[in-house]
């Protein structure tokens, strides 16, 4: 007996069996079951170049994350209190703009968990801002482990971004996402949702090929005739042909099929797993959405529950994903250029004018006009302004606690 549990080591011991004499003289083949395991999935690998190619390029949903995400944030204005900062801060390359610039930049971190901003010299002044694609940049290290530079490497041509280690000035600046394995690269919310997005797009895959197949499940051609003879090749090849021409694809779908000598169609039904599939892709679909921090709502995914209405899912979305995003570059904004300006130089997101927190920061202005114990500049602080270093007077003719 076949044990599927035998180690490779034991030896296979055969039974000695006499053999039917009438079946051996026929020449009748024995019965024979054949079975076939299939090899495990593959996943997709995490590689810039296929998260793009599977992820980005061919996944709805990553693609309107990565999107939804990389424009809201590029439209959340940073204000400074430094007038050639806010210079470089609205400039691009020429035929770009600034706003184009940030939302490649936010982008490239969704897709490859990296980002990096090049500032455009006149000398030893930066004067605009440039992204650069995260595989076109390499990040050199020492023995320790911490970075000492980068280069870029852009068909043949290789540019060097060395740290100034006196100044801390570098013309690249580099943001990455937490990656607990990694201390020089970033993890993207792409490779941590990459079998989503492979169940996903397999999904996308059996649905276009049962479509394809009538939009029914297949079926089996059974000849069966009396005198118990079998079908010639020719006869075999002429029949799947008039298969695949006449009755696959939608436009062929309800044809009637006229069978003759010995034929008979059997249907074959879908199982209780392939009717799940479409459950399968809206799961693989909320996992995709939550592993880039966008609520499920946002994205037209049925069965969310999480919100009372869309205006709720939105300021989430705001609250929890953009502008925690938008404060971490302002703040690495701010260290990076201030080795050019000045430690005084400060760079924070103007989230008054981020519409969909309109009538939260209201409600936030209405409190602090009312609170009569602090100052302007205290009052500015808690709003997320630029502080008057001038101006340190209580907002009300109150005394200050």
């Amino acid at each position: 007996m076949f044990n599927p549990f035998r180690r490779s080591a034991d030896p296979i011991v055969v039974p000695e069996r006499k053999s039917d004499g009438a079946m051996a003289d026929s020449g009748a083949a024995r019965p024979l079951i054949a079975t076939q395991l299939r090899h495990g999935a593959k996943s997709t690998a995490t590689d810039y170049a296929t998260l793009c190619r599977e992820g980005f390029a061919r996944n709805p949903i990553a693609h309107r994350c990565v999107r939804l995400i990389a424009e809201s944030a590029a439209s959340v204005p940073l204000q400074t209190n430094d007038a050639q900062v806010a210079r470089v801060l609205s400039r691009g390359l020429p035929g770009s703009s600034a706003v184009e610039t940030f939302e490649a930049f936010y982008g490239y971190l969704q897709v490859g968990g990296n980002g990096f901003l090049e500032t455009v010299l006149n000398g030893d002044a930066p004067i605009a801002l440039v992204a650069h694609r995260p595989d076109t940049v390499h990040v050199g290290a020492n023995r320790q482990g911490g970075m000492t530079g980068w280069e870029q490497r852009v068909e043949g041509r290789r540019r060097h971004f060395p740290r100034d280690l006196s100044t801390g000035r570098c013309a690249l600046y580099h943001m990455r996402l937490f990656n607990p394995v990694d201390d020089c690269h970033g993890l993207s919310p792409l490779a941590a949702a990459a079998q989503a997005v492979d169940l996903h797009n397999r999904g996308g895959v059996w649905a276009k090929a049962l479509l394809e197949n009538s939009a029914r499940p297949s079926g089996a051609l059974v000849h069966a005739p009396q005198s118990g003879e079998r079908l010639t090749d020719a006869q075999f090849e002429r029949l799947k042909s008039e298969l695949e021409q006449s009755f696959t694809g939608p436009h062929q779908a309800g044809r009637p099929m006229v069978l003759e000598g010995g034929l008979d169609w059997k249907s074959m039904s879908l199982s209780p797993a392939d009717m799940d599939f479409t459950q399968l892709r809206r799961e693989a679909a909320r996992e995709i959405a939550l592993a880039f921090g966008v609520p499920p709502m946002l994205l037209g995914l049925p069965g969310d529950n999480s919100y009372a209405n869309y205006r709720e899912a939105n300021q989430a979305f705001w609250r929890q994903t953009i502008i925690p995003l938008v404060a971490k570059t302002a703040t690495g904004l701010q260290g990076w250029l201030g080795a050019f300006f000045g430690d005084d130089l400060r760079i924070t997101p103007d989230i008054d004018k981020v519409p969909a927190l309109a009538e939260e920061r209201a409600v936030l202005w209405k409190r602090l006009s009312d609170a009569r114990f602090i100052t302007s500049n205290e009052a500015r602080n808690i709003a997320g302004l630029m502080t008057d270093l001038d101006c340190d007077d209580p907002v009300h003719s109150g005394v200050r606690s």
